[in-house]
Order: structure tokens, then C-alpha cells, then sequence
């Protein structure tokens, strides 16, 4: 099953454009195509699409979601005035905006920037530990810290390269052309 998607209502060009609506209308599209609607935002003109699968995202995949969502919206117009469609993958690291977003990241490394009315915002990055309706919990190396989610203002998902790379054993030392050229 797939989990619910959490979306706002947000102000277009000529006039107010549903997000839920227009989710119910292009989920099933990706879906007869092997993908999940992981998020969508009208912002400026701009009708964002994050989509996902196991696995990841190619780029042909995104090329052809693209071309798909393309030919329905000019079909169905389901919004008012002149934007851009752009469609994507979530990435490594992956914006959280929507409880769904958060319970999926449950495990993971995160940062967020937490606004709290009367103080300065602050830049908090631990592992997610836990999500509910109401707020997050934070695993940090000062212990754990909650916040609500209006207090949220800007959240990610963390990826870590791994380890430092070992340093080279000739580190330090002449290289062969060095010597050569030194005529050593």
C-alpha cells in the first residue's frame, strides 16, 4: 500500500490551484508506469513533480514521466494560467515537507532549520528517531530534541559519502618521475 500524501493548497498566476486534486489526478498515471508520487508543489509558476520507486529513479524514467504528465496536463489543463512542469527523483537527499515524508525517514540522518517564535532559528541535524501527526524527534549528540512541524521551516535528508579516504602510502615520499627528473 502505498502511504498518503499530505498537500497544500498554494496560490498560481490566475488563481488558487487544488494539490490534492491534482495528485489524485496524476497518481494513477504513475502508477501504470511503475512509480509513486513521493511529492508535488506549485510554487511561482512552477508545478513540481517528485516522483519515486524501489530502486530509484533513471533518467530515462524521468524523461519518460515527463513526456506523459506533459501530454495529460495540455489535455486536461487542470490549471489556470501560463507554468513550468518539472519532474525529478527525490535525489540523496531528499526534501521533507509532509508527516509522510518524515515517517519514511524514521532511521535516517536529517537537518532541519526549527523556528520557535522568540528565538532565533536554529540548525538542528541528528538521526529522525520518530514521527507522528504533531512533531518529529531528533537522536542528536546533545540528546534527543522534538519539534512540532509549523515550527519546521526547512528539513532534508542527510546522505554520507562513508569514510574518509585512506591516505596514500607514497604520501609524503618522492614519486618515481620526481626522483627520475631529480636524476636520483
Amino acid at each position: 500500500p502505498r502511504p498518503a500524501l499530505c498537500i497544500w493548497t498554494t496560490k498560481v498566476e490566475e488563481g488558487a490551484v487544488r494539490e490534492t486534486e491534482l495528485a489524485g489526478q496524476i497518481t494513477p498515471l504513475l502508477v501504470s508506469v511503475g512509480l509513486e508520487l513521493y511529492d508535488l508543489e506549485v510554487s511561482s509558476g512552477t508545478l513540481r513533480i517528485t516522483v519515486t520507486r524501489p530502486g530509484g529513479v533513471d533518467l530515462d524514467a524521468l524523461a519518460a514521466t515527463n513526456s506523459l504528465l506533459s501530454a495529460y496536463l495540455d489535455e486536461h489543463d487542470p490549471m489556470p494560467g501560463r507554468y513550468t512542469l518539472e519532474v525529478s527523483s527525490p535525489g540523496l537527499e531528499r526534501r521533507l515537507r509532509t508527516t509522510t515524508h518524515f515517517v519514511g525517514a524514521i532511521g535516517e540522518a536529517v537537518t532541519l532549520r526549527i523556528s520557535i517564535p522568540g528565538t532565533p532559528a536554529e540548525r538542528v541535524s541528528g538521526t529522525l528517531s520518530a514521527a507522528s501527526d504533531e512533531g518529529i524527534e531528533i537522536a542528536t549528540d546533545a540528546g534527543p530534541r522534538t519539534a512540532r512541524y509549523e515550527q519546521i521551516e526547512r528539513a532534508r535528508t542527510v546522505f554520507s559519502w562513508g569514510a574518509a579516504p585512506k591516505p596514500s602510502p607514497s604520501r609524503g615520499r618522492a614519486s618515481k618521475r620526481d626522483v627520475a627528473a631529480r636524476g636520483h
